[in-house]
């Protein structure tokens, strides 16, 4: 029996993974290693899993077409938003293990396409790359874990989404944050607040930022920043337009803590005199020198060069055990930071 939405031919109504897995009573991890020809399946949860394909007439279509033909020698790269400086380092970092190996890095950029109508991870498929790798957070979680039944995927950056046999290389968020809490606490401030950023990484960063307050006795201050120069600027407006105004603002990525810094001029406050700003990533845009921003180098470059191993291994060797790989961070202090106002 065919599923009555495939019979219509809109990719929108075509039957999912999630579909297979209900109608077979199995997770979709399940369904992806019975797609990938995972030996780790029961026979009877791969005959279920294959009676739910046909009777919902699922086909992986073009993302499984690569599993049958030769190597392209292409890499598929999805960038969340190509405008973000973050990721210029890892793309170095990452371009250079693939050509080391003769391989072509192909590039999407997921913020244009959104804008465009086009779909990012199918579009890349459609080239029959023979891996993916994931740079930054991402909203396309969902054409993600499709694409990690047909190709090899890595992510980079980040932890989300978080697959079976999917390997990820990022920095050590949590540490990273809690050497830049604890940097503002030696210069003497006690007011400190956090502009949090998005999914898993967000998390890890607030929980370094909250550790390193609770262990010095103070109240965590948490603001939603988002990861935008515009985000940035409205979270930081709001503390500073407060009547408990922090002396310091540790923000998710530098380019949220431009934002911060062009809000603490609307407000006519001196940075470093009135308030420190701490940014995340070490981009160029803090190494500028009239910003020289105080940031967390979270190691980008050696972040990339790990994901393009990863993923050269995993292309020849489908089957190895998920990896994790964390990157050391390093405090880079430059201008942004100096005591509070109160203080000597």
């Amino acid at each position: 029996m065919t599923h009555p939405s495939a019979a219509s031919g809109t990719p929108a109504g075509r039957p999912t993974i999630r579909d297979v897995a209900t109608r077979a009573g199995v997770s979709k991890s399940l369904v992806s290693l019975v797609l990938q020809g995972s030996g780790n399946v029961s026979e009877s949860r791969r005959r279920a899993v294959l009676e739910a394909m046909e009777e919902l007439g699922y086909r992986p279509n073009k993302l499984a077409r690569g599993l049958s033909m030769p190597r392209t020698g292409t890499v598929g790269v999805l960038l969340n938003d190509l405008r973000n400086p973050w990721f210029v380092e890892l793309l170095e970092g990452l371009t250079a293990s693939l050509h080391a190996a003769g391989v072509s890095p192909i590039l999407a950029d997921s913020y244009t396409d959104r804008r465009v109508g086009r779909r990012s991870v199918e579009a890349l498929l459609e080239q029959r790359i023979d891996g993916l790798v994931v740079v930054g957070t991402t909203t396309e979680s969902s054409a993600i874990e499709a694409a990690a039944a047909a190709v090899p995927v890595v992510l980079a950056g980040t932890l989300d989404p978080a697959l079976p046999g999917v390997d990820i290389v990022v920095n050590d968020d949590e540490a990273g944050a809690r050497k830049a809490t604890e940097h503002l606490l030696a210069l003497g401030h006690t007011r400190i607040a956090h502009l949090q950023g998005p999914d898993e990484v967000g998390r890890r960063r607030r929980a370094g930022y909250e550790h390193a307050m609770k262990a010095a006795g103070l109240e965590p201050r948490v603001v939603s920043g988002g990861m935008s120069e515009e985000s940035g600027f409205a979270a930081a407006n709001r503390l500073l337009a407060g009547p408990d105004r922090p002396t310091a603002i540790f923000a998710f990525n530098d380019v949220a803590c431009i934002g911060a810094l062009s809000a603490a001029a609307d407000h006519g406050l001196a940075v470093p005199g009135d308030v420190s700003l701490v940014g995340y990533d070490n981009t160029y845009l803090a190494r500028i020198r009239h910003i020289s921003l105080t940031s967390v180098d979270n190691g980008n470059l050696a972040v990339g060069v790990q994901a393009g191993k990863f993923i050269l291994e995993r292309i020849g060797s489908p089957d190895v055990p998920r990896r994790l790989h964390l990157v050391s961070s390093e405090l880079q202090v430059r201008g942004s930071t100096s005591h509070p106002p109160s203080a000597p």
